[in-house]
């Protein structure tokens, strides 16, 4: 009898102990944390429901176990842990203390994600198809014709390749005016504002910002860096005014452009003063890259931390392993705050510099955000540079932000508290 009463008891415990949930740690446990994504991503298109932990090691995913869902682990090497009932208990126990700044978010759908990019071959590399190529999260590519054909709306998430929306081609004219690929470019942005019924390039990105924003109103999720953010903006306030020299456009610039300028028309920024100099490698006064005085071993930006229960937008974007972030380079590289409007969140910024890395807001249905920048691992990419081979920097800090924003629309969220 003892020995049917210990053998009942072992199945009770073994049947205690059975795996329930799988647990992928975002913490510096995590062997690859920019696949981590992807499989969160893919257990979203398989239709299953993942919880994101916010601020619980890192930001990390639990799920239902399945053994489909461990091998998928397996073979993109991420690490998990195989827990019981009674221990992913008491981790939602954790997490729900009042006292204790972490949240539970769950993700339902998996995002309809496009990248705004140009058909041809540019010169350099892009950091969001960089890490959804890497991550295995899929995405299609649309240009103007794309955008101002419609399609936006068969999206969720739109990130900005970057993109001059000033029509000015990056301001590249006097260091590459004479480069193949310079003429080629212009060549193919001029045939597309011609084909598009446009009488020039910078109409034609106008019309294409103007769309974009209608899709953020409309409940549109928007992700940009490095010199798509301000020329977004610089597009938008210059709307009706001529701001591109003769070499650009054909016609001089307006001599009153700059104060015909509507910074209501923007996003993010306000009072900036635009670069009028066809010479100088800059749009505006928003971005630091020529004034700051950073060297490589000082540049860094330090991530906000926000209420995980109250305001879960912005924690959710910011979800890391690690709270002091790489600064790194791009034509535009920081944001001065001087310029960003009193109602846009900044969550990541260099305090001394006076320079805000990465800003969020809310715009209509839908929000945006903007990181400033060109590769988290490339800390000064040129043009021609060969792309960053992810599979060196498996654990990127820098690149977690971007993927925050993409699962971001999957989220079922609370709209920030004011």
């Amino acid at each position: 009898m003892k020995r049917l009463i210990l053998i009942f008891f072992f199945i009770l415990c073994f049947s205690g102990l059975k795996a329930a949930y799988i647990l992928i740690p975002m913490d510096n446990t995590q062997k690859n944390h920019l696949k981590s994504y992807g499989i969160a991503y893919w257990i979203l298109k398989n239709d299953v429901e993942i919880d994101w932990l916010l601020n619980y090691r890192g930001g990390s995913f639990m799920c239902k176990y399945n053994d489909v869902i461990e091998n998928e682990c397996i073979i993109r090497n991420v690490s998990y842990n195989i827990i019981a009932d009674v221990q992913s208990t008491e981790i939602l126990r954790e997490i729900s203390d009042p006292q204790i700044n972490m949240s539970i978010v769950k993700l339902q759908k998996a995002p309809k994600i496009a990248v705004y990019s140009p058909k041809n071959k540019q010169p350099w590399d892009d950091a969001v198809t960089l890490v959804l190529t890497y991550s295995e999260i899929p995405y299609d590519i649309v240009y103007d014709a794309d955008v101002l054909g419609g399609k936006l709306p068969l999206y969720d998430w739109l990130h900005l390749h970057h993109e001059d929306f000033t029509g000015q081609y990056g301001k590249f004219w006097a260091s590459y005016k004479n480069a193949p690929w310079y003429i080629e470019n212009q060549k193919a942005a001029e045939l597309m504002a011609k084909n598009l019924g446009y009488n020039k390039v910078s109409e034609c990105k106008l019309a294409v910002a103007k769309t974009i924003k209608d899709f953020v109103a409309g409940g549109g999720y928007l992700f940009a860096m490095c010199s798509a953010t301000d020329s977004f903006d610089v597009a938008l306030a210059a709307d009706g005014v001529d701001i591109c020299d003769i070499m650009f456009d054909g016609d001089p610039i307006d001599p009153d452009a700059q104060s015909k300028l509507n910074y209501n028309n923007c996003f993010a920024f306000k009072d900036f003063k635009i670069s009028l100099n066809p010479y100088e490698y800059e749009i505006s006064s928003i971005d630091v890259t020529s004034t700051r005085k950073l060297s490589k071993t000082n540049d860094f930006f330090t991530l906000f931390e926000f209420s995980a229960k109250w305001d879960i937008v912005p924690t959710m974007l910011c979800q890391d392993h690690e709270t002091v972030i790489k600064g790194f380079m791009g034509q535009t590289t920081a944001f001065n705050k001087k310029y960003i409007k009193s109602n846009v969140l900044i969550m990541g910024e260099n305090k001394g510099a006076n320079e805000a890395r990465y800003i969020h807001g809310e715009y209509g249905k839908g929000t945006w955000t903007f990181l400033g920048g060109h590769d988290p691992e490339d800390y000064r990419h040129f043009v021609g540079d060969p792309p960053t081979d992810l599979d060196l920097y498996p654990n990127s800090a820098g690149y977690r932000l971007i993927l925050n924003n993409i699962l971001f629309p999957a989220a079922k969220k609370k709209k920030r508290k004011t």
